[in-house]
């Protein structure tokens, strides 16, 4: 095990996944006992029995075969990662700013350890999370981004997973994004699976905002019906930073999305947004943190879930304001529509404050289409179907509207118009 997976002449990060393997070994998978994981079981997705790759998967693909996982006319940098690994024959990352480094993460390892060293496990807990930990211990490949002080980099990082096997695979990339003083860029993170083959996708996301950097970050899940994945979302953000993050969940078996923020300075902002639509036996699991250190930061949550079939949804998001975080403004929302009696949405949204002089606020909303509008579209000539779809893209397109790079908003608002089978124009 530790001759295959700690390779690398990185002793620093060799001693970290020691230590995680430790970790891991002592935590186990949780159950259902444990509080986090009330309504997710995560035990039965380790009934299969998952290979790891012994080398960097090759894919199929070509170039030429890109096109239907990219953002449709989007100038970008693309990153395209097989089963995990770091694709440098479908990569295309050339022109880029001078400075900014977008590497293997098993070849930064050894040419940026510095900054790797300084960065990497600092911001994801192995030490009690355990998919952090699993993630940590057995990380061959992933992607490294490195954007130096002052640099602006104009066109978005498109980082592409493709799930490319014909074996049942257990696959955990590794991101790290380093995002210095005063430097900007944007960040698309997407999933699909080529095959319908039974995976298991555990990855971690380190981003760290340097002092007023500005990050705009996306991750789209679009795996298969055959494909779970656990996402861990770990973000540090330093003096006068702004980051924000969507998560738009359109496919996949089990999906739980660990979204943890770090705002460590003050006059951080701080904008989460999410839109997760399940159908047939899905099961999407949110779990968000955000840990307000310093006074005069700004936090915004909206979480909006579509539940349709036997799907189920889970919300949890907690805001923490610590003593010392005075005129802290945290504002969390989680609306859901259960639109069958077969679905269910659990949701808990809280608010734990030890400061005095803050505005905090929390609410959740779950239920079904309003009948009333219902019968007025239909009145004005739409057929029950066409009203209960433009209803549907109304409610979803309140998180869309917070997408910043205009393709990208363009082809989710395609999407999921396909998804609830309506025609807009």
């Amino acid at each position: 095990m530790e001759g295959s997976t700690l390779n690398g002449s990185n002793a620093s990060i060799k001693g970290i996944r020691r230590e995680a393997i430790e970790h891991f070994q002592q935590i186990g998978i949780p159950t259902r006992k444990v509080e986090a994981w009330k309504y997710t079981s995560v035990d039965r997705l380790f009934k299969e029995p998952y290979q790891l790759l012994p080398v960097p998967g090759i894919s199929t693909l070509d170039k030429s075969d890109l096109a239907p996982y990219l953002v449709p006319g989007l100038d970008s940098h693309i990153v395209v990662l097989v089963n995990g690994s770091f694709s440098e024959a479908l990569s295309t990352v050339e022109g880029l700013p001078a400075g900014v480094r977008i590497l293997p993460f098993a070849t930064a390892t050894d040419r940026e350890k510095d900054v790797v060293n300084r960065h990497f496990a600092r911001y994801a807990d192995y030490r009690t999370e355990p998919f952090i930990a699993l993630n940590t211990a057995f990380t061959r490949d992933g992607v490294y981004v490195h954007v130096p002080a002052g640099v602006v980099v104009e066109k978005p990082v498109q980082i592409v997973n493709l799930i490319d096997t014909d074996e049942n695979l257990l696959i955990q990339p590794r991101i790290l994004i380093v995002v210095e003083r005063n430097a900007q860029v944007k960040v698309i993170e997407t999933g699909f699976s080529v095959t319908d083959t039974t995976t298991l996708t555990n990855s971690v996301c380190e981003i760290f905002v340097g002092e007023h950097a500005f990050v705009d970050h996306y991750k789209v899940q679009r795996e298969g019906a055959s494909a779970s994945q656990i996402y861990n979302l770990k973000v540090y953000q330093e003096t006068g930073s702004f980051l924000t993050t969507d998560t738009i969940t359109l496919g996949g078996k089990l999906v739980r999305n660990n979204l943890s923020f770090h705002p460590d300075g003050e006059h951080c902002e701080t904008h989460l947004y999410g839109l997760l639509l399940g159908s047939d036996d899905m099961h999407v699991d949110t779990h968000t943190f955000v840990d307000h250190a310093k006074p005069a930061c700004v936090s915004d949550e909206l979480y909006k879930y579509i539940l349709d079939d036997s799907a189920t949804g889970v919300f949890n998001g907690k805001v923490y304001v610590r003593r010392d975080a005075q005129q802290t403004n945290a504002y969390q929302t989680n609306k859901s529509l259960v639109l069958s009696e077969t679905a269910h949405m659990y949701t808990k949204p809280e608010l734990e404050i030890y400061a005095d002089d803050v505005k905090c606020s929390h609410g959740a909303t779950t239920g079904r289409l309003d009948e009333e509008a219902i019968f007025y579209l239909r009145s004005r000539g739409l057929s029950p179907q066409r009203a209960r779809a433009l209803l549907l893209l109304a409610f979803a397109r309140d998180v869309l509207e917070h997408v910043g790079i205009e393709p990208l908003r363009e082809q989710l608002d395609k999407l999921i118009t396909h998804h609830f089978h309506a025609d807009t124009d």
